[in-house]
């Protein structure tokens, strides 16, 4: 006997679906949800779906905004009327919630393809492993390096009046006009030096697989989603940013109770009482190698210091998007900023780097929490890992790609410790105007050439003027560079009070 349904009945049920738009909403699909912190109704991509407290949740991404403010929210806050389904053609929404890789096309009777299909990407066939994605990497990286171009030999001049042309590209120089100077115009020419992509946030090469950061997939939902809700971590009570891979049981608690001196987690905050009245540390484990006023530096190894390092990199994989490293810290040192008081030395941030780098890389992550952001700890870290690298008598520069506050802080560095160095350019005798160059300011500075270069453009200081580049400094750029230096809330770092040696670590044999 089959059950027959009346023409009521399918209108009742096609008429609950039709009030019932929340039914509707699936992962993958977009659509206006509100923003709290500025009331604004951005488009949002819907990564995951869960029923908390007998109530439907919707963990969402905001397109065009940094995960940092991915978030879960309940139906009032979706804009239902303005929903965007996934194409299936470009990949339907999975199991592991967001979009799949778009699906190779198929070749059709007639032997044509309606488009290419994507450079690097495994086949659908083929799982998404490691060792495919490493695959991948590496032939990204070997078509990186055969269009690797060296860089332009720039030597910099200090002159006021017009500058004569060279008869050779090779002798081309870039003067420095006087501060009074008007600006010279500026004209796009094929001579300009070239400027690598990473300074300017772009990330077209893959990173290196040696190093703690590498390509970001988001073919797993469960690492989009943010799964600490909140830390504490001394006097400070912190909301994560991001992903961070702790124990499945820690991410159910309300809040993860961390030791501020040995970074072990706790699950209440009488658990982390009990820990403290054993824990043998009241500073990081390892070398105390630079101390003046509160500011340390403590040098951790990572195969030495293993637990230590695991707990640090757990920690900075809350607050970092790229970061890819917890395990694996043999080939890697630690740098460890603390403030100190009468109760112990408590962490500020920290920066790692490879004990050998093939390409001069001096940071590998850089992290300052955020409590002790926007103070000036950021530029401090950089400073430091410059300093290490003039005690190691060469130029280093900070693994690719960096992250958004990364970046910033990278080139607020950059800009003020360049511009120290032309404005405090000293006039040899039988000179008009001071003379330097690209290569001398490096020395200096330890800052890479194509750093050096990139911050010149990004500037618009460098101009190609009648043979040769010229470097303007205009009035305002200089007092805003004097207000700044003299705002500065943290002193610099005092080279008299470091002590430390530079190792070899090819001649140690293993770590």
């Amino acid at each position: 006997m089959v059950p027959v349904m009346s023409t009521g009945d399918m209108l009742d049920e096609s008429n609950s679906a039709i009030l019932d738009p929340i039914s509707s909403v699936t992962e993958g699909c977009r659509l206006p949800v509100l923003m709290m912190s500025s009331q604004e109704w951005p488009l949002a991509e819907v990564i995951s779906i869960a029923e908390k407290d007998h109530q439907k949740m919707f963990y969402i991404h905001y397109i065009d905004y940094n995960k940092r403010l991915d978030e879960w929210v309940d139906e009032s806050r979706l804009d239902l009327r303005k929903i965007q389904y996934p194409r299936r053609d470009l990949g339907a929404p999975s199991n592991t919630g967001g979009f799949n890789t778009p699906k190779k096309l198929q070749v059709s009777s007639g032997g044509t393809v309606s488009r290419p299909a994507s450079p690097g990407i495994p086949a659908p066939h083929d799982p998404i492993t490691g060792p495919s994605v490493l695959a991948a990497l590496q032939l990204k990286q070997q078509k990186y390096k055969k269009r690797k171009i060296e860089s332009l030999e720039t030597p910099v001049t200090v002159q006021e009046e017009a500058p004569t042309r060279r008869s050779s590209l090779s002798d081309l120089e870039v003067s420095i006009s006087g501060i009074d100077a008007p600006p010279l115009p500026s004209t796009a020419s094929s001579g300009t030096p070239a400027v690598g992509n990473h300074c300017t946030g772009a990330t077209n090469h893959a990173p290196r697989q040696t190093g703690s950061l590498a390509a970001h997939t988001e073919d797993h939902a469960i690492t989009r989603i943010k799964n600490i809700r909140m830390i504490e971590l001394g006097q400070y009570r912190i909301k994560p940013w991001y992903f961070s891979p702790y124990p499945e049981e820690i991410t159910e608690l309300d809040c993860v109770y961390l030791c501020e001196y040995c970074l072990k987690f706790r699950k209440s905050f009488k658990c982390l009482q009990r820990h403290l009245q054993k824990c043998p540390y009241r500073h990081p484990p390892g070398n105390e190698i630079y101390r003046k006023g509160t500011i340390s530096f403590f040098e951790l190894d990572g195969r030495k210091n293993k637990l230590y390092s695991q707990n640090l990199c757990l920690l900075a994989k809350l607050f970092l998007d790229h970061k890819t490293l917890y395990y694996d810290t043999d080939p890697f040192l630690f740098y460890v900023m603390t403030e100190c008081d009468n109760r112990g030395y408590h962490i500020v941030g920290y920066f790692s780097k490879e004990k050998e780098s093939s390409e001069d890389y001096n940071v590998a992550c850089i992290l300052t929490l955020p409590p002790y952001q926007r103070k000036g700890y950021g530029k401090l870290l950089i400073e430091f890992s410059y300093v290490l690298s003039k005690h190691e008598g060469k130029t280093g520069s900070p693994e690719k790609p960096l992250s958004d506050l990364g970046l910033l802080s990278y080139r607020s560095y950059w800009k003020h410790t360049i511009l120290d160095i032309l404005i405090n350019a000293k006039t040899l005798d039988g000179q008009e105007k001071p003379l330097i160059t690209i290569n001398e300011i490096c020395d200096q500075t330890k800052i890479k050439k194509e750093d050096v270069i990139s911050t010149l453009t990004t500037m618009e200081l460098m101009n190609y003027y009648r043979g040769q580049y010229i470097l303007t400094l205009p009035r305002d750029l200089v007092d805003a560079h004097n207000k700044a230096v003299a705002e500065r809330k943290v002193p610099k770092i005092d080279d008299t009070c470091l002590h430390w040696k530079a190792k070899d670590w090819a001649k140690r044999g293993k770590w």
